[in-house]
Parts: C-alpha cells; sequence; structure tokens
C-alpha cells in the first residue's frame, strides 16, 4: 500500500525532536516570564498566552501550508516575498508606522497588527537566493562567473542588507549575511568569491559598529565584561551570573532569581541564561544538542536533496537558525557580543515562531524529494 505524499518520505525524526524543542520553549517562556507577567499585566500567563495564539498556532498553520506547497509555487513566490519584505523593510523606516525598541527601529505596526519584517525577509532571501544559484538561466550565466553570476546575487543581498542596516539591527544583518555565504558556498562559489563575499561583509559590521557609540561599547563589554559592570556590561554580567549559579543540575525550573527584575530581556535573547540558571549544565547541554539535532536533520535532507534548489533552500535555512542559536547563546555564555537576536523556537515573539515554522514547514516539504 502507497502512503499519500503528506506522509511519505516525511522526516519523521525531524518533527518530533521540533515539537519537542518547541514544546520545550513554552515551558520555558512561562517560567521565564512569570514575574515580568505580573509586574506589567497582573497575569503570570500573560506571555505564555501571547505566544501561543500569536506565535506557535499561526505558525503551525503556516508550517502546514508550506509543508503541502510544491516546491515549484516556492520558486514562484520567492522573488514577489522578498521584495513585499524589501517594501516592509521600507515602511519601518517610516515615523508612524515603525516601532523603535531602544535604539533600533524594527518593528512595524499597521493597526491592531504589529510585527517584525526582518524575519520574513531572511525567508524570503533564502528562496530568492535559492532561485537565482539554481533555476536554469542562459547559458552565459553560471554562479560561478563575477559578472553575471556573484555580482547580481550580492545586489540582492546589497539591498536587504542596506535596509536593514537603517534600522539599524546590525545582529540580523550579520545572520543576513551567513545565509547568503552559506548559500553561496553550497552553490559552488569560487573560493576567491567567497572570500571577497566574507571581507565585505565583516567591513560593513565593522564598519557599522564603529559609526555608533553604543555598538562600540557593547563590543568593548563583550571583551572586558569587568569595565563598566553597572552599565553597559549590566546584562553580560548578569547572564554569566544566571548561568553560573545553575551549577551542573540548576536551581529547579521555576527558582531562577535573575528573571525577577536582575537580568533584562528575560523572555527574550537572555532566556537561555534563565534556562540555564534553573535547570543547570546538564539539561542545558541537552537542549543544545536538540537544537543541533534540528539542525542537522536539515542539512542531512540537504544532503540527500535530488534537487539543487531543494538543496539551496535547506542549507539556508540551517545557516539561519544555526547562526542564530549560536549568536543567541554565545552571547549568554560569554564568547560573543550581545545583539538582541531570539533563540529560535524557544524565545517570546510572534514573528519569529511564526516565520520560523512556516520554514520548518518547508523543511518538511522538500525532505520529501530526497534520495533514499
Amino acid at each position: 500500500m502507497r502512503l499519500p505524499r503528506s506522509l511519505a518520505n516525511t522526516d519523521t525524526a525531524f518533527l518530533v525532536a521540533l515539537a519537542l524543542l518547541v514544546a520545550l520553549g513554552l515551558i520555558f517562556l512561562s517560567s521565564a516570564s512569570a514575574p515580568l507577567a505580573f509586574e506589567r499585566f497582573h497575569s503570570r500567563s500573560y506571555y505564555l498566552r501571547h505566544q501561543v495564539f500569536s506565535g506557535v498556532l499561526p505558525g503551525i498553520v503556516a508550517f502546514l501550508v508550506c509543508a503541502r506547497v510544491r516546491p515549484r509555487i516556492l520558486q514562484r513566490f520567492a522573488i514577489p516575498l522578498l521584495g513585499v519584505s524589501c517594501f516592509l523593510l521600507v515602511l519601518v523606516l517610516i515615523p508612524g508606522l515603525g516601532v523603535a525598541y531602544g535604539r533600533t527601529r524594527n518593528w512595524l505596526a499597521l493597526g491592531p497588527l504589529a510585527f517584525q519584517p526582518v524575519e520574513i525577509a531572511k525567508l524570503g532571501l533564502i528562496l530568492s537566493l535559492a532561485v537565482w544559484a539554481s533555476v536554469q538561466r542562459p547559458a552565459w550565466f553560471h554562479i560561478r562567473s563575477w559578472s553575471f553570476g556573484l555580482a547580481p546575487f550580492l545586489v540582492v543581498l546589497g539591498v536587504v542588507v542596506g535596509l536593514i542596516a537603517l534600522q539599524p539591527d546590525v545582529g540580523s544583518m550579520a545572520i543576513v549575511v551567513a545565509i547568503a555565504i552559506a548559500i553561496a558556498f553550497a552553490a559552488g562559489t569560487p573560493w576567491l568569491h567567497l572570500a571577497a563575499l566574507v571581507a565585505t561583509g565583516a567591513v560593513l559590521l565593522g564598519s557599522l559598529i564603529a559609526a555608533a557609540p553604543y555598538r562600540l561599547a557593547r563590543l568593548t563589554a563583550f571583551l572586558h565584561p569587568e569595565l563598566d559592570p553597572k552599565g553597559i556590561s549590566y546584562q553580560v554580567n548578569q547572564a554569566l551570573l544566571a548561568v553560573g549559579s545553575g551549577g551542573i543540575f540548576g536551581e529547579g525550573l521555576g527558582h531562577s532569581r535573575q528573571k525577577f527584575s536582575f537580568l533584562p530581556e528575560v523572555i527574550s535573547d537572555s532566556i537561555f541564561a534563565i534556562i540555564a540558571e534553573e535547570l543547570g549544565f546538564v539539561f542545558s547541554l541537552a537542549l543544545l544538542a536538540l537544537i543541533a539535532y534540528v539542525i542537522w536533520r536539515v542539512l542531512r535532507n540537504a544532503m540527500d536533496a535530488t534537487d539543487e534548489f531543494d538543496r539551496l533552500v535547506l542549507v539556508g535555512i540551517a545557516a539561519w537558525w544555526g547562526a542564530q542559536s549560536t549568536v543567541n547563546i554565545g552571547a549568554m555564555v560569554g564568547m560573543l557580543p550581545l545583539t538582541g537576536l531570539p533563540l529560535p523556537f524557544v524565545s517570546y515573539g510572534g514573528t519569529s515562531m511564526v516565520v520560523a515554522l512556516a520554514a520548518a514547514g518547508i523543511v518538511v516539504n522538500l525532505s520529501r524529494n530526497r534520495s533514499g
């Protein structure tokens, strides 16, 4: 008996690991957000409920839709999706529509709807670059060519990076560059061109850091967290204190001290520090292994893919989740500077959850089109 296409050759290991990661994320968020939710809304479950109804549930719908759409339709709508996301990134810069949190204007408010266009742009860029590097072109086009291959590739990337830099969101810009480098590498770009791409990205990031004193201060805080413990180094030091306090087995779920208004951003970019404090080194290592396994399943499907577009999309998604997880967790353990990026599938954020689950649906979709 033949299984229906919706079940045949589906990567069930990826599905189970992803479901476990999302469920654990909700448990961690429930614990980390309770004091802040009670302080602001007199309801300990406010952020948990908001994450479920504005992130997980619509994300499941997006997952199911993307898991059923044929790959050729994904190719057809890749460029329009990138165009729409770039238009939304422009709207973010318009006063009255764009909403600033701290020094970064990266939210778009359209009536009662507020979301982050940069998350949509990440997925749009992955699909568009995969189309550009894989779909059949005239004989004179090849990704190995500078004038007709990599140069247009860089133009597309430059538009997206430029719009993100205007917000300015250095963390998201770094993730977008990492995605592009991964796809270019997987597409067979020559090493010299890759080196030029990496160097360009490094120069852009360095220029943005040098152009703003607060970004340079963050870098200084990363290198010397002891210099300003009550100022720019405060979040770094409190995160390290939370991680260190957890020890081997943690203080126990719900027993964090840092979440009581000591550690900033406990529900978003600092949530891993709360997890480490409450559940300790052993469980934190297990969580890292689960995240790594989810990303590995995506890469495994990429290696087995029989279609070039499928392979490049899967590589891009793996690079996105891998780079963002590395930057988020690296900042919490003092190995990388703070950037304000959420931990995929774990941190609070409706837009990031919906788009990440949509990408997961694409992974399930494309995993059916693989050898073996």
